[in-house]
């Protein structure tokens, strides 16, 4: 860890919530600073009162957090609930003709379920699992399409107690693999493919390949959506079953199984700086607290609101702001299949126009492509419906954060950019829309009951203005259990000693400027942001060196307009150093390598070749080095311990 990290971006401008946005607002100034000063009284008893007045209950809680074992925090352990009952049953009670999901296919096609037809889609799936023999604490792989099949899987799993582990439909067969591998799944739910920008993706054969992989004897049963129609889709008698003859003659109602607080609600994998993906695990008491919370927080959602969040589900954000917190909170959302350029570039902005979208939330890097596209194309579109928006993912640069509040919002909807992780599992630090005065590139505050802090190596507080590690102090509902099969690896990795072992590392650098705004200011550690997505660089080099070609790797982050870091790879062949069109040939033939072994939102965007990498005489690769080179920065470094000066200049040359 380095001792300090400068703060160079300065913002001085404040856009306070209007006085019309303030008089509606679930959250008032004066109500935030009651829910602090709440917290800072009573820190457990306050998370307490919130879990009984937000969620429904089959048994009681008697202890709100049991810090015995610390960090292994327990949260309303003696209580028991169940997820999609909280989702689902109470609503069906309530509002059961209420739209829940409006599903926009990538071909335009649109189709909305109520309340009661989401109800009784998951229970007939939820009793068809537990005719294949799933039960409570079995792991279900689920690797699906953006539909509403997901969210139905996701839902039917945690109704029996099943635990999910969602993956991206854009990840390989080799990650499906892995996780299967890790998480001992018995169950994989998957589709025969998917629809995106007018193309078809297969799933299925991904699945196959993987399993054939080895490592996931543990599978039992595949069950497949047919989502294309394919034929000559591969079968497996012994494996396969069509979801469409799983649910076929199942009841419409299946009893929710109350299960522990504590019990794990989802495994979802995220790179870490080693090459294993590291299967975040989380409750299901807490992190249903934190999902509508923040919910109810950060997006003020209302009845009459229509919520976007366009993130997949095979990200924690279509977690929490897709396949639960809506749900959860009674509300109507909108769930899209396809990408915002297809079949033009108006997409967004015709799919907000046309379901009358109030609350829009997106990622920094679909933003700046958005404005790529066509900066002035928001205002040929009635987005009058628009109330709120939000940002995900990464910190939005001040430029595209003004673009968003102005071409987007008309300049009156509030922007909630939003910082938080996958181990989090719900927002930390955001502004409250009807609360708190926004500044373009910054989360602004904590919520209520979030004990955020900026620290140096050695723990202590850092002076407002001073930049350092990002640290929550106290734990948090909605956190982190463990990381699945490798409690150590957790505590290393969140709780590490030099900072005493008592404050959640977060692993962000962050500063906190003169008003006590927070401001992210990037990674500390080596893990690469790519479009909201974080990727392990090690994950990456594992992959490159894999390949026969490749004799070493090194890949490092640089900032990218468009993705916000962008992955370059240094690489040694096992021949001699190509160039001209033998040097493009190789570099397509490793960037298709590392979207087979990983996905392609891995490609390195830049691959440079050399005879060796820069090291010091004792061996290490010199990372920071290989940074400046990656951004073209003149080397202002010391390179007298180098044992081979004479390569930077091959390194500087991109392909």
């Amino acid at each position: 860890m380095s001792k300090t990290i400068e703060s160079v971006l300065h913002e001085n401008r404040v856009f306070e919530p209007s006085a019309a946005f303030q008089a509606q607002a679930h959250l008032s100034r004066e109500d935030y600073a009651r829910l602090v000063a709440e917290s800072d009284a009573d820190y457990a008893g306050y998370w307490g009162r919130l879990a009984r007045d937000l969620l429904a209950w089959d048994k009681p809680f008697t202890q709100a957090l049991d810090e015995s074992k610390a960090p292994f925090y327990k949260w309303f352990a003696d209580g028991k609930l169940n997820a999609s009952y909280n989702c689902l049953d109470r609503h069906v009670r309530t509002i059961p003709n209420r739209t829940a999901i409006i599903f926009e296919a990538d071909d335009g096609t649109v189709t909305k379920v109520t309340y009661r037809g989401l109800y009784e889609r998951v229970c007939q799936f939820a009793n068809g699992l537990k005719k294949l023999g799933i039960r409570k604490g079995d792991r279900a792989l689920i690797y699906l399409p953006m539909s509403i099949e997901a969210v139905v899987a996701m839902q039917a799993c945690a109704r029996i107690g099943a635990i999910h582990s969602v993956v991206f439909g854009g990840f390989s067969a080799k990650s499906v693999n892995e996780r299967i591998a890790d998480a001992g799944a018995r169950l994989v739910i998957t589709a025969d493919g998917q629809f995106r920008g007018g193309k078809q993706l297969a799933l299925k054969p991904a699945v196959d390949e993987g399993l054939a992989m080895g490592g996931c004897d543990s599978v039992e049963h595949v069950v497949v959506y047919r989502r294309l129609g394919s034929a000559g889709l591969a079968w497996n008698d012994k494996l396969d079953t069509w979801w469409h003859d799983l649910v076929a003659g199942q009841p419409v109602d299946c009893p929710a199984e109350p299960v522990e607080a504590e019990h794990p609600l989802f495994i979802l994998y995220t790179s870490g700086s080693t090459g294993k993906p590291k299967g975040v695990q989380h409750s299901t008491g807490g992190y249903l607290l934190g999902a509508v919370a923040s919910m109810k927080w950060t997006f003020d959602v209302k009845d009459s609101d229509v919520f976007w969040c366009t993130a997949d589900v095979g990200w924690v954000t279509g977690h929490t702001y897709v396949a639960y917190g809506p749900l959860a909170c009674g509300a109507t959302q909108v769930m899209f299949e396809g990408v915002p350029t297809y079949p033009s570039a108006n997409r967004f902005w015709e799919i907000i126009q046309r379901h009358k979208v109030t609350i829009f939330y997106t990622a920094p890097t679909a933003i700046r492509s958005l404005i790529k596209l066509g900066a002035d194309l928001p205002k040929q579109h009635d987005l009058s419906s628009l109330r709120l928006l939000g940002s995900v993912g990464e910190p939005i640069n001040p430029e595209a954060w003004m673009w968003y509040y102005q071409s987007v919002g008309g300049s009156r909807c509030p922007i909630v950019d939003t910082w938080w992780q996958t181990e989090t599992g719900c927002h930390m630090i955001s502004p409250m829309p009807g609360a708190t005065g926004l500044k373009p590139g910054s989360c602004t505050f904590p919520l209520p009951g979030i004990k955020a802090a900026i620290v140096d190596e050695t723990g202590h507080d850092v002076e407002l203005g001073k930049g350092g590690f990002l640290v929550i102090k106290r734990p948090w509902p909605a956190m982190i259990r463990t990381i699945w099969g490798d409690p150590e690896r957790f505590r290393k990795s969140y709780y590490p000693e030099e900072l005493g072992g008592t404050l959640y590392l977060a692993g962000d650098g962050a500063n906190r400027d003169l008003d006590g705004y927070f401001w992210i200011m990037g990674r500390i550690d080596d893990v690469l942001n790519v479009s909201g997505h974080r990727l392990g660089t090690m994950e990456i080099e594992s992959a490159l060196v894999a390949n026969p070609l490749v004799a070493e790797a090194a890949v490092v982050g640089r900032p990218d307009e468009m993705t916000g870091e962008a992955v370059c790879a240094f690489v040694v062949l096992k021949r001699a150093r190509p160039e001209g069109a033998d040097a493009e040939k190789i570099a397509k033939e490793l960037r298709d390598w590392v979207g087979k072994e990983i996905g392609a939102i891995a490609k390195p965007k830049d691959i440079r070749f050399g005879d060796n990498l820069p090291k010091t005489r004792s061996g290490k690769i010199m990372r920071r080095l290989l940074r400046s080179i990656a951004k073209d920065e003149d080397i202002k470094q010391d390179t007298s311990t180098l044992e081979n000066p004479a390569i930077l200049d091959q390194l500087k040359q991109s392909i």
